[in-house]
């Protein structure tokens, strides 16, 4: 037994256990993660029961169950529930009523002992709104303009199609507001600008007055235009609305302006549900989020996450190299950089928010600050880049992650053999030469491994970025069609503050927790396709120079 120890057996074993361990705890995280978020967009049946209320009375209670779970009688009695029965726990299911601005609520415990026969009546409606939340009722007609144009088994096809017409006429809307009147927007306000910048030039002549006078009047012609054909759409979005009936017994008249989206769960069939969940995710990705964050798209955090983190690995791989090239290659090897080395080291475990700290007080307000001065004084004292932004949050985790690039780029240098080295010099190659054209593509792959660490972290990072640039909802893309095109001073979203503020600071926690599952399934999914980009950039290089590592 004393020799099996001593042989190491048992610690491979016990590291192989461990490692299995970690696995399957990788394994299971996402699994809960993909269980809870991509179930999300399943069409889910709406239930009808009746609720035995305080005063003896039975209630219509109509909603979706979304979770039962076991409580002790006496919370419930204490709560005012005359549960019958001599049992210590019973189970309560959590109903999604919907309907919020007719009850105030929009999920709700109920015991389910006083609760009626469940039963799933394939009349009943869920409609998606654009504000309020979900409604649930049974249609009874649909209108336009006032007037009841169908009327019961009519109604649900009138009901569809007149949906289709409003959410087109609303996208419609959508893009006007957007793209045309956001291009008067920012050409008004580069006329603005550059008024102001002539005037502190001291070259604001009549004649340039004149010209950009005329210019903004056309420009509000344009624009007076663009607002009436949107009151025209709105006009004409706002003639259809659909009558439903509550589980009060009170008849509701929702204007199809604010449905987003009606269907009928309990009435679909397998392919028809499996259709409903592929456009749900597809909106999931693709869309803008509504209601506070708690319903719609994701695709702004999306692409401000990706965005960022391109863009800071464009700063931090140049930067991470060349110092490791300066400390391995050039460099006198001394106490200095021995202290350089561990400083570096010591970097790497600071915590994020400190970066974050640092930001805020060295990028924004003091080179932000200077560059308004000097070159966007006429915007003042509204700041340009004295405000946190895209470039300000890409440079703070660049700093964050230089430490991993270094160490990782001189790991790679240390492991070139001295031999290649001197052959290169030997055939009559500079030392520059040698270190571009044989030393740096060996150490390739070390360097692509450093890219893949920073990417990993930074793209999970929240803490600093909610200094720097982060904001809960951006009113526009740092990339779009205005010139300069990239705008690197915008704010932008984020999947990781996505997250946090929807799982932390949303009005409506229950209707969120689904796509907080969502999100970090999706933040996951896209670091992952990062760093497997990375990685199959690094294993090509690998496999390229691979015959030199035996020189």
């Amino acid at each position: 037994m004393r020799d099996w120890f001593k042989s190491g057996t048992p610690w491979i074993w016990v590291t192989a256990g461990a490692v299995a361990l970690s696995v399957l705890a990788v394994v299971g995280v996402l699994a809960l993660t993909a269980l809870r978020g991509l179930g999300h967009f399943w069409p889910k049946p709406v239930v009808q029961t009746s609720f035995q209320e305080r005063d003896g009375s039975r209630s219509r209670l109509v909603g979706e169950l979304r979770e039962q779970e076991t409580v002790a009688v006496r919370r419930l009695r204490e709560a005012g529930f005359e549960i019958p029965g001599d049992e210590p726990f019973v189970e309560r299911a959590l109903f999604k009523m919907g309907n919020r601005d007719l009850t105030g609520v929009d999920f709700r415990w109920f015991p389910l002992p006083l609760l009626g026969e469940f039963s799933y009546p394939p009349d009943l409606v869920t409609v998606e709104r654009h504000e309020w939340g979900n409604f649930y009722g049974q249609l009874v007609a649909v209108k336009e303009g006032g007037q009841v144009v169908a009327r019961g088994e009519q109604a649900w096809p009138a009901l569809v199609e007149r949906t289709r017409r409003a959410r087109a006429l609303f996208d419609r809307i959508h893009r006007i507001e957007r793209r045309d009147i956001g291009r008067i927007n920012f050409q008004i306000e580069q006329l603005r600008l550059q008024a102001r910048r002539l005037e502190l030039a001291g070259t604001h002549s009549v004649e340039a007055k004149a010209r950009l006078d005329a210019e903004r009047t056309r420009l509000n012609g344009e624009f007076a235009a663009l607002q009436s054909q949107i009151q025209t759409l709105r006009d004409e979005i706002a003639r259809d609305s659909m009558v439903a009936a509550v589980m009060d017994g009170r008849e509701v008249e929702v204007p199809l302006a604010k449905v987003a989206d009606v269907y009928r769960p309990n009435a679909m069939s397998l392919p028809q549900k499996a259709w409903h969940y592929a456009r749900k995710f597809v909106e999931f990705v693709a869309d803008d989020p509504r209601e506070a964050n708690t319903e719609g798209g994701i695709f702004p955090a999306i692409f401000g996450t990706v965005m960022m983190v391109l863009l800071m690995s464009v700063i931090v791989t140049p930067l991470g190299i060349m110092t490791a090239i300066y400390m391995r290659e050039y460099a006198k090897q001394g106490p200095l950089i021995r202290v350089i080395r561990i400083s570096v080291n010591n970097l790497a475990g600071v915590p994020s928010i400190v970066y974050g700290v640092f930001g805020l007080g060295f990028f924004v307000y003091v080179l932000g600050g200077n560059i308004d001065r000097l070159f966007y004084a006429e915007a003042l004292p509204a700041p340009t880049f004295g405000s946190p932004g895209l470039l300000w949050a890409s440079l703070t985790l660049a700093i964050l992650t230089l430490p991993v690039v270094i160490v990782a780029t001189e790991e790679g240098l240390a492991r070139v053999p001295r031999s290649v080295r001197e052959g290169s010099l030997a055939l009559g190659a500079t030392k520059a030469e040698t270190l571009w054209r044989t030393v740096l593509p060996m150490a390739s792959p070390a360097m692509m491994t450093g890219l893949i660490l920073a990417v990993a972290r930074a793209a999970g990072e929240v803490a600093p970025l909610m200094l720097v640039g982060v904001v809960k909802l951006a009113p526009a893309l740092p990339l779009d069609s205005f010139f300069p095109y990239l705008h690197l001073e915008r704010k932008f979203m984020h999947l990781g503050f996505h997250i946090y503020d929807v799982g932390f600071q949303s009005p409506n926690v229950e209707a969120a927790r689904p796509l907080v599952y969502a999100t970090a399934l999706l933040l996951v999914v896209v670091i992952m396709v990062l760093n497997v980009a990375a990685i199959r950039l690094r294993n090509n290089l690998r496999e390229r120079y691979r015959g030199l590592d035996n020189v």
